[in-house]
């Protein structure tokens, strides 16, 4: 996103003087002259102040924008009062209130929170987000806050014990995701149902229209509690590492980020909010 800064311009002085200007006249131009050259050099002074104040521009002023897609628990979820909690919701939280922001959450499909950032509709996105290859041409990312761990959920008494079982079975994903990717990659496109979310994927598990789901960790353990005959498989899939995305090429939003999560890192903010969601196993 471009920085705005608002700029003084100083008022060019247009000076008449007489064929045969005074003396008088000639030291009012002088100092009309000075003025205007102080006048130009403070509004100099004041454009450079402010593009080296620090000051960070936002989508909003006073406001941290973030899209995500809250159907992803523990990292972001809706409660029955329709307010937002999870994971990734505390952690920006704790963020805004380091860069002296206001914290906003727009919920949306991950693929349009992604879009957002790269549109400069939202300042950062945060939805159990993985840095992949692809997404670093589109997107900058903070450094990593969590670790994430592709998962698959099976029915109780499935012939699929492991990734290597995957061959040959439709496979349910949440669309946009590293998970569907890899599964596509791996196993073709024809053996792979994306879902706009995880818990729509988990259904049609549970309705027999796919055979297994391949989803991050925590949510797959969050849906199997929920969905008696379903399990989590033993091995993992994929491991990878969750990060916050911005619109690239914003260095001071990214600095202002990695700045807050260094922060929150040394003073144990961020394991105490992960440990609350997550039982160490």
């Amino acid at each position: 996103m471009k920085k705005v800064f608002s700029v003084l311009t100083a008022a060019a002085l247009a000076l008449s003087l007489a064929a045969c200007g005074s003396s008088a006249s000639s030291e009012a131009a002088s100092s009309e002259a000075a003025s205007s050259e102080a006048v130009s050099s403070e509004a100099a002074s004041s454009e450079a102040a402010a593009e080296t104040s620090g000051e960070l521009a936002t989508v909003e002023a006073g406001k941290l924008i973030m899209a995500t897609n809250a159907t992803f628990p523990p990292y972001e979820m809706t409660t029955d009062s329709g307010s937002f909690e999870g994971i990734d919701i505390e952690i920006a939280g704790a963020i805004a209130d380091k860069l002296g922001l206001e914290l906003q959450i727009d919920d949306m499909d991950f693929d349009a929170a992604l879009l957002s950032v790269q549109q400069g509709k939202a300042d950062i996105v945060m939805a159990g987000v993985s840095v992949t290859d692809d997404r670093l041409l589109v997107m900058d990312f903070s450094d990593t806050y969590a670790a994430g761990i592709q998962s698959i959920i099976v029915p109780e008494g499935s012939e699929i014990a492991s990734a290597d079982d995957l061959a040959g079975h439709m496979i349910g994903c949440q669309r946009g995701t590293t998970g569907y990717i890899y599964c596509s990659d791996d196993f073709g496109d024809e053996f792979v149902t994306a879902y706009d979310d995880g818990l729509t994927a988990v259904q049609a598990l549970n309705n027999g229209q796919v055979d297994c789901v391949v989803i991050d960790k925590a949510p797959a353990q969050a849906y199997v509690a929920a969905n008696p005959g379903l399990k989590v498989l033993d091995t993992s899939y994929v491991e990878e590492e969750y990060a916050i995305g911005m619109n690239k090429g914003n260095t001071a939003m990214k600095d202002a980020v990695n700045g807050a999560l260094a922060e929150l890192k040394a003073d144990g903010t961020i394991q105490a909010i992960v440990d609350k969601y997550i039982s160490a196993e």
